[in-house]
């Protein structure tokens, strides 16, 4: 399968925390790095996640927000902190790939001017905020 989001992190399911409709569920890709998803309990009982189950969380890049503060106070689930290891410039967007624990690399696609104004460049440290909402997994991949 090939699919379109920039960041995929291959992980096993940590937990499944079932609500009356969604469920948390916390991926651990490994070297400290955890993604937490928010999705339906049906989704749930159709991919069989369950503690041990590999899975792959798919985030799209510009469902990504950055912010050079690690300890900015947001409700965003996923909070995972690096160093920015690439920045491709666009007249309107602009592409960030930071560099995760583990050599890991995840992408960004933000306004030029808003990354202009958070400061950010090659080296700089960034932590990258992401809704468990926006994140998805897959089984079987």
């Amino acid at each position: 399968m090939h699919i379109s989001a920039r960041n995929q992190f291959r992980g096993k399911v940590k937990a499944v925390r079932k609500g009356a409709v969604n469920a948390d569920v916390i991926l651990d890709i490994g070297d400290g790095l955890e993604i937490f998803a928010n999705i339906t309990n049906e989704a749930v009982d159709e991919l069989g996640l369950k503690p041990g189950i590999e899975a792959v969380a798919l985030i799209k890049s510009s469902f990504v927000l950055l912010s050079p503060d690690p300890d900015i106070r947001i409700s965003a689930r996923n909070r995972l902190s690096g160093n920015v290891s690439a920045v491709i410039p666009g007249s309107v967007n602009t592409g960030v790939k930071i560099r995760l624990a583990g050599g890991r690399t995840l992408t960004a696609i933000v306004t030029a001017e808003g990354l202009k104004e958070l400061g950010l460049a090659n080296g700089s440290p960034c932590t990258a905020l992401i809704k468990a909402s926006h994140v998805l997994l897959a089984v079987g991949v």
